[in-house]
């Protein structure tokens, strides 16, 4: 996953009306609701449907922690979908979206002024279409990059340019070297 996807899953995790299930054969349990059998759990894991009862019946009470990573992320994943729906439906339909990031911000001006990327903390409320360009980008499958340059594209229109009131000659920007960056909706 890459920097924009994974402040998306923190953002949706910020979502959850009640905590996931803590220990490993409530999370064995869990999945193998959603997910109907445990061939297929097993699967998504990388384990075997042996283990999988394993973990179910308590014979094994601690995964290896690489698959205690799987399992946790698979149970994250697929935890009150619902929540997450209505936040994401609601920051695309009027909400928008908060970025928080410290990252060098480059960009294409007029000549005269300087154009120098340089690192910056910004704190930007974006409108709810780039919310929705966001949301829709994640779920085709877009590249880390290509969010990126929907964030850098709000950057510039509602920051740089102050939704139309200077910096018209701006014509791109980009976002570099992320330090961090967060998302609220």
């Amino acid at each position: 996953m890459g920097e924009i996807e994974d402040a998306i899953e923190r953002a949706d995790r910020e979502a959850f009306t009640k905590d996931p299930p803590k220990t490993l054969k409530g999370q064995i349990g869990y999945l193998l609701k959603q997910m109907g059998s445990a061939k297929a759990v097993a699967a998504e894991l990388g384990v075997t449907a042996d283990s999988v009862n394993r973990y179910r019946r308590g014979a094994r009470k601690h995964a290896r922690a690489d698959v205690a990573a799987k399992i946790d992320n698979a149970v994250r994943q697929r935890w009150q979908p619902m929540v997450r729906k209505r936040r994401q439906k609601q920051a695309a339909a009027s909400g928008g979206i908060t970025v928080e990031t410290r990252a060098r911000f480059g960009y294409t001006s007029s000549a005269g002024s300087t154009d120098d990327g340089r690192f910056r903390r910004l704190t930007v409320h974006l409108p709810a279409t780039y919310a929705q360009r966001l949301f829709d980008a994640r779920d085709t499958g877009a590249s880390d990059q290509q969010m990126r340059e929907i964030i850098a594209e709000g950057f510039k229109e509602v920051y740089f340019q102050d939704g139309g009131g200077r910096a018209m000659g701006l014509s791109d920007v980009e976002i570099n070297n992320i330090d961090y960056l967060d998302l609220d909706y």
